[in-house]
């Protein structure tokens, strides 16, 4: 019998499977090692131990993040003690570097680096001065290959910090107070509004500073009051260094907000109100909705739903009830952080060329030569076989993936399929986002042929892949092993859908028609 779940494909466990898993949870502790024993997906004991209620999985949580024994980090521990270096006891008991750094810190066993002898950057640079390159500068002078890097680029380290000659201050305790850490470029890049001064025209200042211009010069160039340019070099400017723009820059952002106390902070009638909804589970969007309905004459009672929500997840204990978080929808300990749709990172490393910028002639379907690819994949996506479809004619061209479907194994097996083929059916290749086409630049230089992306979840811009990949699930039925059909079958396959009739192609096959419009010999594809 199937388990509760509405998601398909948690169906395929019994009330027998949820049984085994629990009782080994008892055995082992916590939930990854106990999915391991009964050999059940680990997602899926985990949804299991959190609907099992917060202890069961708090503990298996709590026990499943203890990777190494007590007695390991204590016979570890010894070990360092003695004088064994760190990194050759940690590879003795099997240690991860980042673990047994912790450890060491933790422990208060970790040693001091020695500061370099006075004297040594000055000899370096002579020998850089002097033509030496930096591996042997830095080898002569007894110094690792990344000092002498800071070195070459003009960084000095003051009390863990690290400075770089343009004022950019990085490392250290107050980091967030004294560069861009804890702000974000955003916020330095953001253009509030014309009347505050921006990094460019700091920049100016600096220069015609250093070229002995008076504060009423720079600011006629910068159209400014002279009082803006005289208050800007006296507020930013550094006692020992000076004027520097990127330094000026950001200390006038971190002035730029305004803290004031959260308006639910205050214990009074609208945050009493605000409370007693989010516990009859109201969402904060609902509680600020039905605010100026309940309290029409009283402008006092009003709130965001930000404000609420800040007000729930405040760690000092000056807001809402902190028990209040499980009221919500998401019931998450943390808030997640939307992800701004301009800090994406692009797909692949190569530019993708998307489906908008397809030739026409690629659109109506005229010329053959151009194909929609895609992959169907088996069980747990543990196998996989490509579908190329011609957009004339609907041939089909299966490719067989037995080693995997990596990126490098699916562009070897493309390449492999147009390695014979003629010139006039090598146009373009359309694929979905797929990491398997992170290849995508070495395929099209190495056939000559252009690959189009689709946009994200839009299988339709594939059409004819789409419905060929439905014809093939009668054939490879979906969560099953791909990897046992061969070669053979692969062919087999491709060969019967490539001589039934199509309606969209006026009864023609698919080979009938693609010998008709590219004239190519019966030998080619099987035909």
């Amino acid at each position: 019998m199937a388990t509760g779940s509405g998601n398909r494909r948690y169906q395929r466990y019994t009330a027998e499977d949820r049984a085994r898993f629990f009782a080994a949870l008892e055995e082992a502790g916590n939930a990854l090692a106990a999915s391991e024993l009964v050999g059940i997906s680990r997602s899926v004991c985990y949804r299991w131990a959190k609907a099992a209620g917060p202890a069961c999985e708090r503990e298996s949580a709590r026990d499943g993040r203890r990777k190494y024994s007590l007695e390991v980090k204590s016979q570890f521990l010894d070990a360092v003690r003695a004088g064994v270096k760190v990194a050759h006891a940690a590879r003795h008991f099997g240690v991860s570097p980042s673990a047994a750094n912790g450890w060491v810190r933790s422990a208060g066993l970790a040693r001091a680096r020695p500061p370099l002898p006075p004297g040594r950057r000055a000899e370096y640079l002579e020998l850089r001065a002097s033509g030496m390159t930096r591996r042997e500068a830095a080898a002569a002078v007894g110094v690792h290959r990344n000092t002498a890097l800071d070195w070459d680029a003009g960084v000095r380290k003051s009390h863990g910090r690290r400075v770089y000659p343009d004022g950019r201050v990085v490392g250290g305790y107050n980091q967030a107070m004294d560069n861009t850490a804890g702000m974000g470029l955003f916020i330095l890049e953001k253009e509030i509004d014309a009347r505050f001064l921006s990094l460019e025209e700091r920049e100016t200042i600096r220069d015609l500073r250093a070229a002995g211009s008076s504060v009423r010069a720079i600011a006629a160039v910068l159209k400014r009051s002279p009082s803006t340019v005289s208050r800007e070099i006296a507020r930013n400017s550094d006692p020992v260094r000076g004027y520097e723009p990127y330094a000026a820059h950001r200390k006038a952002a971190l002035r730029r907000p305004r803290p004031k106390e959260f308006k639910l902070a205050r214990c009074g009638k609208l945050r009493r109100h605000v409370q007693a909804k989010l516990d009859l589970r109201l969402s904060p969007e609902q509680i600020h909705a039905t605010l100026e309905m309940d309290f029409p004459d009283e402008p006092e009672m009003r709130v965001s739903p930000e404000t609420i929500y800040k007000s729930v997840y405040r760690s000092d204990g000056s807001g809402l009830r902190r028990d209040s978080v499980p009221l919500l929808r998401t019931g998450r300990i943390r808030r997640r952080r939307r992800r701004n749709p301009q800090e994406r990172r692009p797909r692949f490393s190569a530019p993708m060329v998307m489906i908008q910028d397809r030739p026409a002639v690629i659109e109506d379907r005229q010329v053959p030569g151009h194909w929609e690819g895609d992959l169907i994949k088996g069980c747990g996506n543990r196998s996989a076989i490509g579908t190329l479809i011609e957009r004339t004619t609907r041939f089909l061209i299966l490719l067989h993936l037995p080693d995997g479907h990596s990126s490098e194994e699916v562009c070897n097996a493309l390449v492999a399929a147009f390695d014979n083929a003629p010139s006039n059916l090598r146009g373009s290749l359309t694929w979905d986002q797929g990491a398997e086409m992170a290849g995508h630049d070495s395929f099209t230089s190495k056939t000559g042929m252009p690959v189009y992306f689709c946009e994200r979840a839009s299988p339709w811009q594939r059409g004819s892949n789409e419905n060929m990949n439905g014809l093939l699930r009668q054939y490879f039925p979906k969560s099953t092993d791909l990897s046992v059909h061969g070669l053979e079958e692969l062919q087999r396959v491709a060969h019967q859908l490539n001589f039934r009739p199509r309606k969209t192609l006026g009864w023609d096959t698919p080979a009938q028609r693609l010998e008709k419009l590219a004239a190519i010999s019966g030998s080619f594809f099987g035909l």
